[in-house]
């Protein structure tokens, strides 16, 4: 009933979005020659035709995409971020082809005003779409029944995800596993008795989470699915291991995971980032030297010493390099290990206004110019607490595959100055398994609107 009920729901998404597009082009036209005043010198028929052209590229752009796949685990920003990016496309598309084609006289606003419109249209849809299913599974209706297979902590971490969000739409029936311990769930038999159990209830998937132990029957379980065609999806007993988005290569047929690729070791993704970084850090230097000119003048007025804290830190690949800011303390002798914290009687009162605003950091663009840092990434420690912390924190040393940065997706999460070193790691890994130029610019939003309302509490 679920793979009918999925069909036709993906059809009338599909039918929707497409009367949606066209619609989206009618609205456009009515906005720039109708609302604006503008003047057209092309036939009204021309835009209807290339209204149906706009639904039939963006169908299919969105299908790549994979707008049209069952969207349960998807979250919400990632599928209006995948409707962005395909909207944003279609209409460069479109405007390409009117230039080929020679079709100058047609509004190029019009395009402009459609792209705006349309991926209005389509996200305030799916938004729609997402609370009615969420309230329609709330009864108990759409719902996906899994069979999980095996008794191992990924099982109980993966029932308790789905039935804390009951908007996934997920039902777990009952485990397999050859001694029945697990009292979430009723047992409904051992793993040879897994191919009846299937014909039996015929889920509509299942869930592969065994012990190490349990792992040799690994292949009985496989086929067992393959012979009653039930959808099989694996949790491996090393998931805390893996990253959020695993890489899979393949060695002349045999498959290898690999645990630690991620997005910036493409060369593409990498040359993309510094090149913002370069022409942001030029940017922001140049914008902020009058602040940076009576900072230092402060700095040095409010007590003796050097204008600029250097401070040797861990960067990239476990290199060392000198981080600068602007001093903030009396001189001390903890400047190589001392914590620094909200409350700290080393603080000039001059130093304590320039962390408030964040003023100390903006030497740190030299940094960035450099390429000791980039704008956002994990914040770089001293070598000191590397050393501790990577001895007590798991999976600290992933954060230097990465150039540290002077913001990052854990401080703007909170964890900032004296907050839990595990919890900022979590963030930081996270950050570096997802990072995408959007996923930056967000970070970069968010702390100027933090600091913004960090002002104002004030």
């Amino acid at each position: 009933m679920i793979k009918e009920n999925q069909r036709v729901l993906n059809q009338l998404n599909i039918f929707s979005d497409g009367i949606l597009v066209f619609c989206a082009v009618l609205l456009a036209y009515w906005l720039r020659f109708r609302l604006f005043n503008g003047t057209t010198s092309f036939p009204f028929n021309n835009y209807l035709l290339l209204a149906l052209c706009a639904s039939a590229l963006c169908l299919l752009t969105y299908a790549f995409l994979g707008l049209y796949e069952s969207y349960r685990a998807i979250r919400f920003y990632r599928e209006a971020a995948r409707l962005l990016v395909g909207t944003t496309l279609d209409t460069i598309i479109l405007s390409a082809a009117l230039f080929v084609f020679r079709l100058t006289e047609m509004s190029r606003w019009m395009l402009v005003f459609f792209c705006i419109v349309a991926y209005l249209l389509l996200v305030c849809k799916r938004a729609f779409l997402r609370l009615l299913l969420r309230r329609y599974r709330a009864r108990g209706y759409n719902q996906k029944h899994v069979l999980i297979v095996g008794d191992s902590q990924q099982a109980k971490d993966y029932l308790l995800k789905i039935r804390q969000d009951k908007n996934l739409g997920f039902l777990a029936d009952g485990y397999v596993a050859n001694e029945g311990s697990w009292s979430e769930l009723p047992h409904l038999g051992g793993y040879n008795n897994l191919e009846v159990l299937l014909d039996e209830r015929r889920p509509d998937e299942v869930i592969l989470a065994m012990p190490a132990e349990d792992y040799r029957l690994t292949g009985l379980v496989i086929s067992a699915c393959e012979k009653t065609g039930t959808k099989l999806s694996m949790i491996p007993f090393y998931a805390a291991y893996m990253p959020s988005n695993p890489q899979v290569d393949n060695l002349d047929g045999l498959p290898m995971i690999n645990l630690r690729r991620i997005p910036l070791d493409n060369i593409g993704n990498a040359f993309l980032k510094r090149t913002v970084d370069v022409v942001g850090s030029l940017v922001l230097i140049v914008l902020t030297s009058p602040v940076m000119l009576i900072a230092a003048v402060g700095v040095k007025l409010s007590s003796p010493g050097p204008i600029l804290f250097k401070q040797e830190r861990v960067g990239r690949d476990k290199k060392p390099f000198y981080m600068y800011k602007f001093r903030s303390m009396r001189v001390n002798a903890k400047e190589k290990t001392g914590w620094s914290t909200d409350v700290d009687d080393r603080k000039t009162k001059f130093g304590s206004f320039i962390r408030k605003c964040s003023i100390d950091e903006f030497p740190q663009f030299f940094n960035v110019l450099r390429g000791d840092m980039s704008l956002v990434g994990p914040r770089p420690e001293v070598p000191f607490y590397v050393e501790q912390f990577k001895e007590e924190v798991p999976r600290y040393m992933v954060k230097h595959q990465v150039r540290p940065g002077i913001t990052g997706w854990a401080q703007v999460c909170g964890f900032r100055g004296d907050t839990s070193i595990k919890g900022r790691i979590e963030h930081d890994i996270y950050y570096i398994e997802n990072w995408s130029l959007f996923f930056d610019l967000k970070i970069l939003l968010m702390t100027v609107f933090k600091a913004v309302n960090r002002e104002k509490l004030q």
